[in-house]
């Protein structure tokens, strides 16, 4: 988990953002424990405390467990529950803009699809060169 920390949400509500892109980038899967929270405190330089509550955010969204003296692990079904809010959250406040953007540009599918093809290529191309 790379963190920097930012002034524009409390420090415990970016460690719950993090831990929500890493279970819907299939970084963290179901079943999987979430590190402790004395070694992100430790690692992270932060209040345990803070953890806690970013993790207890969590729990209340019934995206992870804890279960009595072993710790904290993420539910089956938390990534496909993450999606679906994601998406609509996405479709209802991000998308009104970005399509505004697209519109006020005059941008056609056809551009917008040939940009995302060559990302997609000059991405798969770096996969493959990381490997080498």
């Amino acid at each position: 988990m790379n963190i920097e920390w930012n002034d524009n949400q409390p420090i415990y509500r970016q460690l719950r953002d993090r831990i929500v892109a890493m279970i819907l980038d299939d970084v963290l899967k179901e079943g999987d424990p979430l590190p402790s929270a004395r070694n992100v405190a430790i690692k992270y330089r932060i209040n345990p405390l803070t953890v806690l509550k970013g993790y207890q955010e969590l729990v209340d969204e019934k995206l992870v467990e804890t279960r009595r003296g072993l710790g904290m692990f993420i539910n089956a079904g938390a990534r496909q529950m993450l999606l679906k809010g994601e998406r609509k959250r996405f479709l209802a406040e991000e998308w009104p803009r970005i399509h505004a953007t697209i519109q006020r540009l005059g941008l056609t599918p056809e551009e917008l699809l040939d940009v995302s093809a060559k990302r997609r290529s000059s991405s798969n191309a770096a996969e493959k060169e990381q490997k080498r």
